[in-house]
């Protein structure tokens, strides 16, 4: 008697749990072709749509830290405004407003803006060149906080009353815009990330489907010779997940050197005025370890995706031709 043939007691379900058992140590090849077409496209299938979930999620994450640090550096600097009124000393309420601000807890640098670095910043709506001194341009205070937490606006605010033509902006209206911004870009990447989901779980019902009806005469000598459908919808499963794994981590291998390469394209060959604006979007567009570390689980994601929803498709197939 060979070593793999030891009789053990089934009970009353015996007969077809020996010859599921015999199965299992005898089979020479597997069920499930291993090398079909069908088998190739849905792995290529799975590879693409894992390295789009993989993009979008690397977008979704660049723009969220990109958000955080926008938000962080806008939260940590104020600006006192000095308009110029008639009978007032611009000069004079420069120095006072510094003074105030200086005497704030939580308040770091304080720096007055030259009249030019003053103009500099209308440039971008009236244009270089022109001669604005014969302009009433207000004249700005930048204010670095040290400790965000500790700083009162509402005191500086009520101090610098006292000063005809000086008002404090502390960039809360840009801070809200800029995070009802980047949560839109968030949710939208993340309903684009579903649905990548959604049509790849649809090409693999479809693909299990094809599959199943393609072997419908081995599924019926296997049925008839006594295997359980948990047993065949197992042997689909292992299959669908080998072909998951395969094409996850192709993709997500792919989504990983698209980022390094754009990332370093962006910092090394773009022009500085790109490269800037790429930067001030994306940030210096590293994901960082956290964000390859998503990208990597989103692979065993797809791949049990794929066999859950083999599984699940086989075992609905043979109970309707059962």
């Amino acid at each position: 008697m060979s070593s793999d043939q030891t009789f053990v007691d089934y009970g009353e379900d015996e007969p077809r749990a020996r010859r599921t058992t015999h199965i299992r140590l005898h089979r020479a090849t597997p069920i499930v072709p291993q090398n079909s077409v069908a088998g190739r496209t849905l792995m290529l299938l799975i590879a693409i749509m894992t390295f789009l979930s993989c993009i979008t999620l690397g977008g979704v994450i660049l723009v969220q830290k990109s958000a955080i640090a926008w938000s962080s550096d806008v939260g940590r600097e104020v600006t006192i405004q000095i308009r110029p009124i008639d009978g007032q000393d611009m000069d004079s309420n420069l120095r006072a407003s510094k003074s105030i601000a200086e005497a704030i807890p939580g308040v770091g640098n304080v720096r007055v803006l030259s009249a030019e670095e003053s103009g500099k910043l209308l440039e971008p709506w009236l244009g270089a060149g022109l001669d604005l001194t014969v302009l009433d341009i207000p004249r700005m205070i930048a204010v670095e906080l040290s400790d965000p937490r500790e700083f009162d606006a509402d005191q500086l605010a009520e101090n610098l009353s006292t000063i005809k033509g000086a008002s404090l902006d502390t960039h809360s209206a840009w801070r809200q815009q800029l995070n009802a911004m980047s949560g839109t870009m968030v949710l939208t990447g993340v309903l684009v990330l579903l649905l990548i989901i959604v049509a790849t779980i649809l090409a693999v019902v479809f693909a299990t489907r094809g599959t199943m009806a393609s072997n419908r005469t081995i599924v019926d000598v296997l049925h008839f010779i006594g295997a359980s459908n948990a047993f065949i919808a197992g042997e689909f499963q292992d299959r669908f997940l080998n072909l998951g794994l395969r094409g996850g981590a192709a993709g997500g291998l792919g989504a990983i050197v698209f980022f390094i390469i754009v990332g370093t394209v962006s910092t090394n060959y773009l022009p500085s005025e790109a490269g800037s604006q790429l930067s001030a979007f994306f940030g210096r567009f590293s994901l960082g370890w956290d964000g390859l570390l998503l990208l990597i689980l989103v692979v065993p994601i797809i791949a049990g995706l794929t066999a859950l929803t083999s599984r699940m498709t086989v075992r609905r197939f043979l109970t309707q031709i059962s």
